[in-house]
């Protein structure tokens, strides 16, 4: 789920970066999977100014071009040639000065440098709209007000601003936060600030003159139907404003009604659709199901079948949707509508769930929908959206706000403990502390004693109905690391057969990490493609994606997404281990099976200066399946020559008629499935086979560096007496922070060098945790190592 910081700021006011909202959303239970800056228009203007030209000459070599002369609010006016036929004397325009970098919107981005032009000096450029991608014009220059502030940065100018995109991996119990309301609402929680609702207090009827019937006849999966009519609208472009805050969400504008209809929802988590009402037959709605394989055409052109179970929404003639899940191919508006029947529903999540499901459709609607809306706030997005279409569409409100809702959803009453809620916790929270974290989340206490609350859960809390619910509330909002770890863990001794499993696992996971395997742990869900064997594929039949669609049933196709995942950040060595669990259907029934695996790739020995990187092979892979057996103390196996689809070539070690391990290389078939382009081997171990003696130490994990390292090479002249070390030890006092890593990979003494002179090459690895190294901070650090070199160990740099 994609969340705007500006946009956030609409509900709450806060000066915290989006670097530390990004972290206290990720504490509070909505993960940011990442975090990026997006700019209203390529480059962000910067490095442009706004320019008065004070002079304007014919050029003497050329007659299209002019010499002019602009204050760019520097110490001196500047000179520019300008080829555009409306440059003149007294214009206020954008200058893009020297070193600044210019994105056009057609071609590739250009730096201004000084440069002459014909025989003339040129120190920038006067801009066109399309060079700098503020628009599409390129009849000549971009004219200005005459009051345009000399010196001003153009982004100021033109009241741009950048924006940073949350990147939310929403968990499906949390409903209520798929919206940048539900966001800034933790938020405010978190931050005991107050949230600000959108003003709908402007909403009025204008009339009563269009008037759509509406009649339910499902009110279980239809509990709340709100609509209203807008008359007299006109169908263009959003305003930019609208536009942009769809942009930087990844929605694509389309025109004003629908580009409102799509705003609301990831404003309020409310889904909208807006109806052509000139195209209603008998100006009456009726929420329904249709007859078993009714025919009906989507939005995308495609003809369905209908279930019995699909709510639609459908006039006297006709279906006209699919009730939260999709509009049909004539149900929205056109460039033609200038009458707008707008819908505002609650729809039962089950129901919606299962025929997103059935048609295979994933809609930003249904995506709400199916996890559960607020049936409150049906009414406060209609009327949101209608004031918006009455500002940016030109109409007005034609009816009365219908509003179908028979059984009102109640609040859950939940009765909590403060005892229990510390208890579960696990530390002592003051009571009042408890109590303001559950009212900052809009949960109303309906009574309370000293000991206790009965509370009031708002509808849009769906997934919170327990008295544990209201203690994960607490505390996600108080801190999960505000939870003191104990310094003291209490245990009890228990019988537990041998060999203990777990016991067992740590004691060959703590093996292979001690010889620096990294334990990876994949998702047991992948895709269909994976599966070779299909008649023993174990299906899912309410996927999350295409690409999760069946269980796994081999531990290797995921784990070589991993190895490609590591090479494409120039991470190319590596060995993996990953116990888990692979599914079957035999003779249908369901079987796991525990495995072992282990994955090599790249190098068993890195680059250094007395030898070249040696690439992993097939023996190194044995060394560690025999070191694994060995330690397992498994003995009396049998070994031949792997005859299998699964491996270009390979061992398999068995013990009567089953195989304890089997491995050797990874086919070309499985590398290009999972675009791995390097050679990798693995070992498949049958876990339930294998048994041994515990030891357990300490399992550190560290994450994969989300950003790709650099090397850079310097080869040098030093004294004899001067040690590789030495030089390391100058490199990292100069650079603590970028520089991850210095090895030396050659060595040069001989006549050819200078007397009591050797020739060192070292590498430098660079790398920041926190974005990609551009040239020039590379260049930067590089320098000051090379003078820090030169200074302190007398090196030098050889070209």
């Amino acid at each position: 789920m994609k969340i705007s910081y500006n946009w956030l700021k609409q509900f709450i006011q806060t000066d915290l970066k989006p670097e530390e909202l990004s972290l206290i959303l990720t504490n509070i239970g909505l993960e940011v999977e990442s975090l990026d800056k997006v700019q209203p228009v390529p480059g962000g203007l910067e490095g442009l100014v706004i320019g008065h030209v004070l002079t304007c000459v014919q050029h003497p070599n050329a007659d299209r071009l002019r010499v002019t002369t602009v204050d760019v609010g520097g110490e001196e006016p500047i000179q520019i040639v300008c080829g555009a036929s409306n440059v003149a004397a007294g214009l206020k325009v954008v200058v893009a000065t020297v070193g600044t970098k210019v994105y056009p919107n057609e071609g590739e981005p250009f730096q201004i440098n000084k440069s002459k032009i014909r025989g003339e000096a040129s120190e920038g450029m006067i801009c066109a709209e399309d060079e700098i991608g503020l628009g599409d014009s390129h009849a000549g220059i971009m004219e200005l007000d005459a009051d345009a502030v000399v010196g001003l940065p153009a982004i100021e100018y033109f009241q741009l601003e950048d924006d940073y995109l949350f990147e939310i991996g929403l968990t499906p119990n949390r409903a209520d936060a798929a919206s940048h309301l539900g966001v800034a609402r933790d938020l405010a929680a978190y931050l005991r600030i107050e949230l600000k609702m959108p003003d709908i207090s402007s909403f009025k009827v204008a009339n009563e003159n269009l008037t759509v019937a509406v009649e339910i006849d499902d009110v279980i999966a239809c509990p709340r139907y709100s609509s209203v009519s807008i008359s007299g609208v006109t169908i263009k472009a959003s305003p930019d404003w609208l536009q942009d805050k769809l942009k930087v969400i990844g929605i694509r504008p389309i025109n004003n009604i629908v580009d409102i209809t799509n705003y609301v929802l990831h404003d309020l988590g409310q889904p909208l659709h807006a109806f052509d009402a000139d195209e209603i037959s008998g100006k009456k709605v009726i929420v329904k199901k249709c007859a078993e394989d009714t025919l009906f055409v989507t939005l995308d052109g495609v003809e369905r079948k209908l279930s019995a179970d699909d709510l639609m929404i459908c006039d006297t003639e006709k279906p006209m949707t699919i009730a939260g899940v999709y509009g049909g191919k004539n149900s929205g508006v056109s460039a033609k509508t200038t009458n707008i029947f707008l819908e505002s529903a609650y729809f039962n999540a089950v129901s919606v769930r299962k025929t997103a499901k059935r048609h295979t459709l994933k809609t930003d609607a249904s995506f709400r929908y199916e996890r559960g809306t607020d049936p409150e706030m049906t009414v406060i997005a209609l009327k949101r959206a209608a004031i918006l279409i009455c500002e940016l569409a030109g109409g007005e409100v034609s009816s009365a706000v219908g509003d179908y809702y028979p059984a009102p959803v109640a609040p859950f009453d939940i009765e909590v403990s403060y005892q229990h809620v510390t208890g579960l916790i696990g530390k002592a929270i003051p009571n009042q502390d408890i109590r303001d974290i559950i009212t900052s989340l809009g949960i109303k206490v309906a009574s309370e004693t000293a000991e206790s609350l009965s509370l009031k859960v708002p509808s849009y809390k769906v997934d919170v109905t327990r008295e544990c619910d209201i203690t994960e509330e607490v505390l996600r909002i108080y801190g999960y690391n505000n939870i003191d770890i104990p310094a003291k863990v209490n245990a009890s001794l228990a019988f537990t057969s041998k060999p203990d499993k777990e016991q067992t696992q740590h004691v060959i996971a703590d093996m292979l990490t001690a010889n620096g395997f990294l334990e990876i742990m994949c998702n047991s869900l992948t895709k269909g493609i994976y599966s070779k064997n299909t008649d023993e594929v174990v299906k899912i039949l309410n996927p999350l994606s295409s690409d999760l669609n069946v269980m796994r049933q081999s531990l290797l196709l995921p784990a070589l997404e991993s190895v490609a995942y590591n090479q494409n950040r120039k991470n190319s060595d590596v060995k993996f281990y990953e116990f888990g669990k692979t599914y079957h259907l035999i003779n249908e029934k369901y079987v796991e099976r525990p495995r072992l695996l282990i994955v090599l790739s790249g190098a068993s020995t890195p680059e250094s200066w007395g030898m070249k990187a040696v690439p992993v092979s097939f023996y190194n892979l044995k060394a560690a399946v025999d070191a694994i057996i060995g330690r397992l103390g498994v003995t009396g196996y049998q070994t031949e020559e792997v005859n299998d689809e699964n491996y270009a070539f390979g061992l398999k070690y068995f013990r009567g008629p089953q195989a304890i391990v089997t491995f050797g290389a990874v086919t070309s078939a499985d590398k290009k499935l999972t675009d791995v382009d390097k050679d990798v081997y693995y070992a498949d171990f049958d876990w339930a086979l294998l048994l041994d003696i515990v030891r357990k130490n300490k399992v550190i994990n560290k994450e994969i560096p989300k950003y790709p390292a650099v090397r850079r090479d310097l080869s040098m002249l030093v004294d004899t007496e001067v040690t590789f070390e030495s030089l390391k030890t100058i490199a990292f006092k100069t650079e603590k922070k970028l520089l991850k890593d210095v090895q030396i990979f050659d060595v040069y003494i001989g006549d050819k060098l200078p007397e009591n002179k050797k020739s060192y090459a070292l590498n430098f690895t660079l790398q920041d945790d926190q974005q990609t190294l551009t040239d020039k901070q590379i260049d930067a650090v590089m320098q000051k190592i090379i003078v820090n070199l030169a200074q302190t160990a007398k090196a030098e740099i050889r070209k």
